[in-house]
């Protein structure tokens, strides 16, 4: 059956209306001087066009609902590890991932600083309650490597901690593994300069100043410090249950869409055959009468 051109327009709309949704989320307005636009256009390599990165996008997107439902319909357990430097866009990466898909399935943790109690816990411990049960998918935007990174650098951890953490977390990797638990591990990776340059854009935009911390402007002066702390965690973490993917993260458009895809190729999912859905006829009742509510109810039309 063929539609009308009436449920045709209204169908264009709805899309329209999603489309504009997706670029609300990429529009970045920051009050950055021009001359601070002008040093980060010419120092940064062209990007996709916004018309091809979407139309690269919504089809990865497409196929994470695919994996979505092949998680939950075959109980599988999947966890995937965002790590990398301030402003390297794990963030952007994780939004993108679950923009269209269920919170119920896919969740992100993101834990804050631990408490004194969580101090006194066995380091493992504070991850463990979070971890998929079947037919979940949980990202982790940072992970049990802050010991390997942030708390090392920034002397939140002695070195006897740091060892034993080297000792254990390809341990307890395996262990993660051998309970059927697909883990993955990104690390997103920038130059020196793309980060000072977001890191500024961040300073002068107010709607993206929450996102430095104290933490993040002394990432900048512990640069070197962080590289080499990087460095130890890849040589004795990259095991072959759980190795190490690296993203380059200077494009932050190419950045997302190298992930989804490669996170996609990564677990073996199939397309899980649905059941036809149809729209069940509204029941009327002649009988019934809507009332009518207080005006003060509703909240008042601004726009």
């Amino acid at each position: 059956m063929q539609d009308s051109p009436g449920s045709l327009s209204w169908l264009e709309a709805e899309l329209a209306d999603a489309f504009d949704e997706d670029l609300e989320m990429e529009i970045s307005d920051p009050e950055l001087s021009l001359a601070l636009r002008r040093i980060y256009k010419s120092n940064h390599a062209p990007t996709l066009e916004r018309r091809h990165y979407f139309e690269a996008l919504l089809p990865l997107q497409s196929e994470l609902i695919k994996l979505q439902d092949w998680v939950a319909s075959t109980g599988q357990k999947v966890v995937v590890v965002f790590e990398g430097r301030d402003a390297a866009g794990k963030g952007g990466v994780i939004k993108r991932i679950t923009q269209r898909l269920n919170p119920r399935v896919c969740r992100v943790v993101a834990l804050p600083k631990p408490t004194d109690r969580e101090r006194t816990q066995w380091y493992f411990q504070r991850y463990v309650p979070h971890l998929p049960a079947a037919g979940e998918i949980v990202l982790f935007d940072r992970s049990w490597y802050n010991r390997a990174g942030v708390e090392r650098v920034m002397g939140f951890a002695n070195e006897g901690q740091v060892e034993q953490f080297f000792e254990d977390v390809p341990e307890f990797e395996r262990m993660l593994v051998r309970s059927g638990i697909i883990l993955i591990k990104y690390w997103f990776s920038i130059t020196d300069e793309e980060q000072q340059m977001r890191f500024l854009m961040r300073i002068h935009d107010p709607m993206k100043q929450w996102k430095l911390s104290p933490m993040d402007l002394q990432s900048r002066v512990r640069w070197e410090d962080y590289t080499r702390a990087k460095e130890e965690m890849f040589a004795r973490t990259n095991i072959p249950e759980a190795p190490w993917y690296i993203v380059e993260g200077n494009d932050k458009k190419r950045a997302r869409l190298d992930c989804i895809h490669h996170l996609l190729d990564h677990i073996p999912y199939q397309t899980v055959t649905q059941d036809k859905i149809e729209l069940p006829d509204r029941v009327f009742d002649p009988d019934y009468e809507r009332q009518t509510l207080p005006s003060e109810l509703y909240v008042p039309k601004r726009y």
